[in-house]
Parts: structure tokens; sequence; C-alpha cells
């Protein structure tokens, strides 16, 4: 996914879905739609797909998470995982000083 979001502009991602949404009805499914747009924006039907399926998840006309949600999860998944790192960190220290202060106290 990270590919598409550098090889299309976020404005031609929101041209493209705006257009499957308003011209759905003119053609015999949703897919038909997708697959004709896709064609004329210059990207595969299952990119704009996925882009027309994210911004009905983010009008709430479908359910999962929205694309700010997404965002907040990531952050939370970064957060998580930098923090499991520190306290790695600091276990080892903390075992590390510990030892250090027993062989202090036993040294003639």
């Amino acid at each position: 996914m990270k590919t598409t979001a550098t090889r299309y502009s976020p404005e031609l991602r929101e041209r493209a879905v705006r257009m499957v949404l308003e011209h759905q009805g003119d053609h015999g499914s949703q897919w038909a739609a997708i697959a004709s747009i896709a064609g004329k924006v210059g990207c595969t039907p299952e990119s704009l797909r996925r882009w027309v399926r994210q911004a009905e998840r983010d009008r709430g006309l479908r359910s999962g998470p929205t694309t700010d949600e997404q965002a907040r999860m990531k952050a939370l998944e970064r957060e998580v995982r930098e923090l499991r790192q520190a306290n790695e960190i600091l276990r080892k220290a903390s075992a590390y000083f510990a030892q250090a202060e027993l062989d202090r106290r036993f040294k003639p």
C-alpha cells in the first residue's frame, strides 16, 4: 500500500473516488464503474477499489477502521514497540547494576 500513496497524489485519488461514487449508477455495478474509471485516471482497478472502500469507511457507509483510526492504531503500535524496547533496556541496565553492586560488596 505504501507505493500507492507515493505513486498517486492525494488529489488524483480523491478525484477518482469521487468519479466512482458519482458515476456508479451509470454502470451495471460499482466494479464496472471502478474498472472504467481506473483506465481513465491511470491506475489499476484494484487500487481504485481499495481507495473507494476506504472512502466509504471514512464516510460511515461501510464498516471498518477509518483512515484516522488506522493512523492512530499505527501510532499506538509504534509507541508500544518503543516502550517495550525502553523497558528491555531498563531491565538489562537494572540487572547489570544489581550484579555490579553484588560484586562490589563481596570483593575484599
